[in-house]
């Protein structure tokens, strides 16, 4: 950081120092990135947007310099022990940052892909909910379901006693149970109560020669009170060693036994607090941890907690069950010998006579119960098969029939079946997890409501004791008060309510910014990065912070524009609260609703990095009206503010003068879809049009195009994929002769991978650098202009171009490569130039820049032009991708396909491509799709932009609703006739627009 404060004037240092009180947050002379110089202020408390065409400076400015600065400010000023556990970012280089509040950065990113985050782990309802559930729980025998109850000694003794003669038992006292720490004292509690031997993690030990514990491990220390075999007499020893048992360690005692015949021991966990009175089945007391399925002690055994396993996935075992026998539950064994065909049918066609069918007929004739025997008869083959010595070939074939499955022993909650035997309100945890959060909002309001009648019923009732009312009103207050407390006692809903009260306020953030159609158990790293950003938004809320900086990254992204008004009005509720909102936005509703409207620009890359206006949304015209006075005079003279002209009205993206028709024997035609919510879905895709399928979030649109469609159809070319949602039948395939899809997900994982590897550009540039002369005369092939490849690559920084200094309890800090400068490359290579530009001065260019360089390269030329087409001229060649936002990593896939060449007859399937999409690139991306089609491709655009909807040929809208209220089709065709039919939440705003066009 370049820091001149030192240096100032008194009078300037007057300036940009905050006065005690000064409402303002003030930035002076920020330099990140592209940023020039940069001096903002801005007000604290209000909603404020920044915006900006793509790669302007609105994250160097937002993320890179306000959010780092107020990120270091707290951690400076922690203890340099605390520090050194934290990840820090660098300093933002900039002269001053004055009157910043604490600040926290929601941004899309998704982090490691945790499976075991839910969306009721990421927004801490599951925290709660797991208190609540071991605080007012109802626990229940999973056995024989029976109401769980306190057990005497007395019962203990008598179920220990039913064991068979000539058992050998051990009584153990568990003193300890999956705590961390070393535990002496709990060892010197077994010694003072005279006891001699200790089963510590497992293992026996005597007193006097206990290991010593790792204070950072968890560990299960159990003292061992008696060791005898059951026989008749042994009543009154076996009584007492009960007792002392369960006053060592507060009601419990584990019996650990081997049976006459047994050859292995087992163990019974008992409790004179918990068990059944008709299983003799102990339970350990209700703690938070027994419904925590990241804990051994909640955690299903079989999955782990994870709620599936990988195992042979019946549906992948016969995926067409119109097949007939010999063709569809053999596949599995198509290509082995004769003789193990042979054998498999004669074990397999008794059961597909007994389930009512013929080996030669389709195998839909059986009944289900018929279906669900060969199914796991032929899992059954296969796992006997997978445990013989197989050939390489053999066991790599095998594994194509496994896939991800639903756990057995746990249905897919994750937890174990104590777990699962606790209710609340008749529900168990697995229960409330799958309802959608719009769904558990209902039903925890209720539980909160009822707890609020009951405890306020209670105090009127116990007034009415103490001053006699008339009888009527007692009469009417007594039933009320025993419907509203339930089977929750008067101390158990004073316990539930201020838990239900965090739980309430976080589900009714989800369900009011739109996303109320996810289920609380949903794992996190399938959600996308909007869905993400707003589920992490629910955490914020909830916890009740005032005085803070939010600082969010395109929140609208994933939203219909319905639910994006739902979330304009959430963020003035945090705004509201006494927070200070700043969201990098390119939505036209959050610009107009903002108290302040920042601009950036004018350009991207080095040409952006300006504050281009500052002010109230309305002030912005001003600057459309001066700009529309330049041109006036200045016809070359270019529009600052791209946002000022679309605002203002100035520049629209137009509504295309004709659409094409779409030809009824020319279409893809899905049928009976019902993947997910879609509730026997048939939508028509007709071929060669741009298709835009709309609707609400979560309303079915990926269902039917990601995880139907896309899949069904690759199946059908011949193509590896997924397993595709339950459908009928896909019709018109044979009108396509190549799949495409491009999604949003990162183009590699480390920084060495950039534009130019991913888009084959860098492959052709090396190939330019190795026909040089001064390569030739080095004998350099085109591998050593490579980062990646050791003869042309720096060994000190091994092609990364920088070095990671440890500083301990600081951030970590990352230098220029002291040998190569940063330049990536050893001395040798750098030495080579073409047209006075070496390899490293290449992949430092714009793609803008570098598509001048090598203008006159066909093929290099072909690929840099295709990134500039879609708005990515901005870029470095070499860029790390993980600096890449997922609109920008999504937009450069599609790029590689332009740079190919058309064969036409394509089906490209984009989700969301304006992500992240100002006005003027949303303009260029619309153009670039409709370049597509008019090659003879077809392109399915699954958006919310209203702008990208209004130019389709096609449309289909799902809805109505998000989740089980969704998953229907309500209408498709062209914009007009969407519009001109029965209202949806998509017309009634494409209305707007078509209206404004004719106008």
């Amino acid at each position: 950081m370049t820091n001149t404060l030192g240096n100032l004037e008194p009078a300037v240092l007057s300036d940009i120092r905050s006065a005690p009180g000064d409402p303002l947050m003030r930035i002076r002379g920020a330099r990140v990135h592209n940023l020039k110089n940069v001096d903002i202020d801005l007000r604290r408390d209000q909603l404020i947007v920044l915006t900006g065409v793509s790669g302007s400076g609105k994250s160097s400015l937002a993320f890179d310099t306000i959010y780092a600065e107020g990120q270091r400010q707290y951690i400076e000023s922690l203890s340099t022990y605390a520090r050194q556990f934290l990840d820090q970012l660098p300093r933002p280089d900039c002269d001053h940052i004055d009157g910043l509040e604490p600040t926290l950065c929601i941004d899309q990113k998704s982090g490691a892909s945790n499976p075991r985050s839910t969306v009721a782990t990421v927004t801490e309802v599951y925290d709660y909910l797991r208190l609540l559930m071991a605080r007012v729980g109802a626990p229940h025998c999973y056995h024989c379901g029976a109401a769980i109850l306190q057990q005497t000694s007395e019962q203990i003794l008598a179920s220990l006693m039913n064991l068979a003669e000539e058992t050998r038992l051990i009584v153990l006292a568990p003193m300890v149970r999956g705590r961390k720490g070393a535990h002496e004292d709990v060892f010197q509690e077994i010694r003072k109560a005279g006891l001699v031997r200790a089963r510590v993690d497992g293992t026996m030990y005597d007193i006097e020669s206990l290991p010593k514990l790792s204070p950072r491990k968890n560990h299960t220390i159990e003292a061992v009170v008696d060791r005898l075999v059951v026989r008749e007499g042994i009543e009154s020893r076996l009584g007492e060693s009960i007792k002392t048992a369960l006053k060592l360690s507060d009601g419990l005692l584990v019996a650990f036994f081997e049976l006459p015949d047994a050859d292995d021991w087992d163990e019974r966990l008992l409790s004179s607090r918990y068990a059944c009175p008709q299983c003799d089945i102990s339970y350990e007391e209700l703690e938070p941890r027994t419904f925590s399925f990241n804990s051994p002690y909640g955690a299903c055994p079989d999955c782990d907690g994870l709620g599936r396993l990988e195992a042979y996935d019946p549906d992948l075992l016969i995926p067409d069950w119109t097949q007939p026998a010999e063709t569809a539950a053999m596949l599995p064994w198509k290509g082995t010998s004769a003789a193990v065909r042979k054998r498999i049918r004669g074990t397999l066609e008794p059961l597909v006579l007994g389930g009512g069918g013929q080996w030669d007929q389709p195998l839909d004739q059986l009944t289900a119960k018929g279906r669900a025997a060969l199914t796991a008869t032929i899992v059954e083959l296969l796992n006997v098969e997978w445990e013989k010595k197989l050939t390489d070939a053999r066991r790599e074939q095998l594994t194509n029939w496994i896939g991800a499955v639903e756990c057995s022993t746990c249905g897919g909650s994750r937890l174990r079946r104590e777990a699962l035997s606790v209710t609340l309100a008749d529900r168990h945890i697995g229960q409330i997890v799958a309802m959608p959060a719009t769904e558990a909002t209902v039903f925890f309001a209720t539980l909160q409501a009822e707890c609020d009648a009951s405890l306020r019923d209670d105090w009127e009732y116990d007034s009415a004791d103490k001053e006699p009312a008339d009888e009527s009103v007692v009469r009417e207050r007594a039933p009320r008060r025993v419907k509203a407390g339930g089977k929750l006692s008067p101390s158990q809903r004073e316990i539930a309510r201020p838990i239900l009260v965090e739980i309430n306020k976080r589900l009714r953030f989800l369900d009011q910014v739109g996303v109320g159609y996810l289920t609380l158990g949903r794992s996190a790293d399938t959600l996308s990065g909007g869905e993400l950003q707003r589920v992490r938004l629910a955490t914020s809320i909830g916890s009740g912070l005032v005085g803070v900086c939010y600082i969010l990254d395109e929140p609208s992204i994933g939203l219909h524009q319905r639910d994006n008004d739902r979330l304009i009005v959430a963020l003035r509720d945090l705004q509201r609260q006494g927070n200070t909102v700043l969201v990098v936005e390119h939505d036209e509703s959050m610009m107009r609703a903002a108290d302040w409207l920042i601009d950036m620009g004018p350009g991207a890359g080095h040409q952006g990095g300006e504050i281009l206006f500052a002010g109230e949304p309305s002030s912005i015209t001003a600057i459309a009206e001066d700009q529309a006075e330049a041109s006036k005079e200045d016809n070359d003279s270019p529009s600052r503010s791209v946002t000022a002209d679309y605002l203002s009205g100035r520049r629209s993206i137009p509504v295309p003068e004709s659409r094409r028709k779409a030809d009824k024997n020319q279409m893809l035609t899905l049928t009976g879809a019902n993947t997910h919510n879609l509730q026997n879905v048939t939508a028509r895709f007709p071929l060669g049009c741009l298709i835009g399928v709309a609707g609400v979030s979560g309303s079915g649109k990926s269902s039917i195009v990601n995880d139907t469609l896309y899949p069904a159809l690759a199946r059908t070319l011949g193509l590896q994929s997924a397993k595709p949602g339950p459908f009928e039948s896909l019709t018109g395939a044979e009108g396509i002769d190549k799949l495409i899809r491009i999604d949003q997900a990162p183009i590699g994982r480390t920084p060495r991978s950039c534009p130019a590897t991913y888009t084959g550009a860098l492959d052709l540039i090396r190939k330019v650098f190795a026909e040089t002369r001064d390569a030739k005369q080095r004998g350099f092939a085109a591998n050593r202009f490579s980062f990646n490849a050791k003869p042309g690559r720096c060994d000190q920084c091994m092609g990364q171009g920088q070095e990671k200094i440890e500083m301990n309890f600081l951030a970590d800090l990352y230098i220029r490569c002291s040998v190569c400068g940063g330049k990536r490359f050893n001395r040798q290579t750098l030495a080579v130039r073409f047209k006075g530009a070496s390899i490293a001065d290449v992949l430092e260019m714009t793609i803008d820049d570098a598509a001048e360089f090598f203008k006159n390269f066909v093929k290099i030329d072909r690929i840099l032009e295709s990134m500039r087409s879609v708005g990515l001229g901005y870029l470095q060649l070499g860029q790390p991708s993980t600096t890449l936002s997922g609109g920008e990593a999504q937009r450069i896939k599609l790029a590689t396909e332009l740079a190919r060449q058309e064969t036409g007859n394509t089906l490209y399937l984009l989700d969301e491509p304006t992500t992240g999409l100002h006005f003027d690139d949303v303009r260029r991306l619309i153009d670039v799709l409709q370049s597509l089609v008019e090659k003879g491709n077809t392109v399915i655009v699954i958006e919310h932009n209203l702008d990208v909807i209004k130019c389709c040929d096609w449309i289909v809208e799902m809805g109505p609703e998000g989740g089980a209220g969704g998953g229907r089709l309500l209408a498709e065709g062209t914009p007009e006739k969407v519009v001109a039919g029965p209202p949806t939440p998509t017309s009634q705003y494409l209305q707007e627009l078509l209206d404004a066009a004719v106008s």
